[in-house]
């Protein structure tokens, strides 16, 4: 059993920095606690030269265990973007969705994952078709033959239309969200100046934080933050070769969306990360994912696919959310893609073969949740 552990955790890509995460991570440790019958203590955020971090005291079925997690946040990132004028958000994020086009990433994801081809497509649609409806608006005029003066009326009825109509009702499925999630994946895989330094800053952050002894090394992260996840760690290595000094480290992906980044033809410098990752003998690495998320590429292998099919592959964890929810809050979120995405490092209502905060906080090795039944919870003897 494990008695102390460091936890890296790469978050997806929201709108939250660490303190947020630090606050969902409470909520989620209160829904374990009461599936458990356990204890997960969450302590207050601190930062320092290790990043943003806080203690987890965990008492499950008698064993003790403490846990420092840190939180690698890229919400800064995401703050810069979303903050732009609105032209400039939609402008940017369509010449984003033409790249990954360009960069045969558009073609990749539909080769390998439709479903994730489709959420490529949603947000592009969605905001073509209300520009559609936008000019058709505006273009009444014309097609009823009208004097050109009542264009004075139809230009500004189809602006604001698409300006306070359909941009709003787009929030709903947060569509502008989602195209600075495609740019941020654009500048990824270029290895753009802002991006190669936040992960230099995160690496340094990384060999502070390892500096510290523990049973268990546990790197974690969720959908976009793979990309992070890879990048900083093989970083780390790069810097530090030795950083792990005898160690073994656990990385696990949920929901990992690096081939989002790594399928384009820019991402040479993930690509070859990723490789080295998958080729270290110290890295134990795995990836859960569950068919009712279309967030990610299902049964497709990262390493494979980011031309590394020599290299040894993570294995591929399979389960199902249904399993860890009850059965009203499965039925009312299961067509909510974006609130199911997340479910990977939410509460249970029930318990699973997989709990984020288990895994993060609990006694189990990290590795014994490599071979989990998603409807059977793990066995945690009694300590006697």
């Amino acid at each position: 059993m494990i008695q102390s552990r460091i936890v890296l955790h790469f978050p997806g890509f929201e709108p939250f920095d660490a303190e947020a995460h630090l606050q969902r991570y409470k909520r989620s440790a209160g829904q374990a606690s009461a599936v458990w019958n356990a204890s997960f203590e969450v302590g207050e955020l601190a930062r320092d030269r290790r990043g943003a971090h806080f203690p987890v005291d965990a008492d499950v079925a008698g064993w003790n265990t403490s846990a420092k997690i840190h939180v690698f946040d890229h919400n800064a990132l995401i703050t810069a973007m979303r903050a732009e004028p609105l032209w400039t958000q939609i402008g940017r994020g369509f010449r984003a969705g033409w790249d990954v086009v360009v960069q045969g990433g558009a073609w990749a994801y539909f080769r390998n994952a439709w479903r994730f081809g489709l959420f490529f497509l949603f947000p592009y649609l969605f905001l073509a078709a209300g520009l559609a409806l936008g000019v058709n608006i505006a273009a009444i005029p014309t097609a009823l033959e009208l004097s050109a003066w009542w264009f004075a009326l139809s230009v500004p009825a189809g602006y604001l239309i698409f300006r306070y109509g359909v941009i709003r009702f787009s929030d709903r499925y947060h569509v502008l969200h989602l195209l600075a999630d495609w740019r941020l994946a654009v500048a990824v895989a270029e290895n753009r100046p802002e991006i190669a330094s936040w992960i230099d800053q995160a690496a340094a952050q990384v060999i502070a934080a390892l500096e510290e002894r523990a049973d268990e090394i546990l790197v974690t992260s969720h959908s976009m933050g793979a990309n992070f996840a890879v990048s900083v760690i093989a970083r780390v290595f790069e810097l530090a070769p030795e950083a792990l000094k005898g160690r073994r480290l656990v990385f696990v992906t949920l929901g990992g969306a690096a081939l989002q980044c790594s399928l384009l033809s820019s991402a040479a410098v993930l690509r070859g990360r990723i490789g080295a990752l998958a080729r270290r003998p110290d890295v134990d690495w795995f990836d859960i994912q569950c068919l009712t998320d279309p967030i990610h590429l299902y049964k497709c292998h990262t390493v494979a696919l980011s031309r590394h099919k020599d290299a040894p592959q993570p294995r591929l964890v399979f389960i199902r959310f249904k399993h860890a929810m009850s059965q009203p809050r499965y039925e009312k979120n299961r067509r909510d893609f974006l609130r199911m995405h997340r479910q990977y490092v939410l509460g249970p209502d029930q318990p699973s073969g997989f709990d984020f905060t288990l895994m993060t906080a609990g006694p189990l090795p990290a590795n014994t949740f490599q071979t989990l039944d998603s409807q059977k919870p793990p066995t945690i003897p009694a300590r006697s």
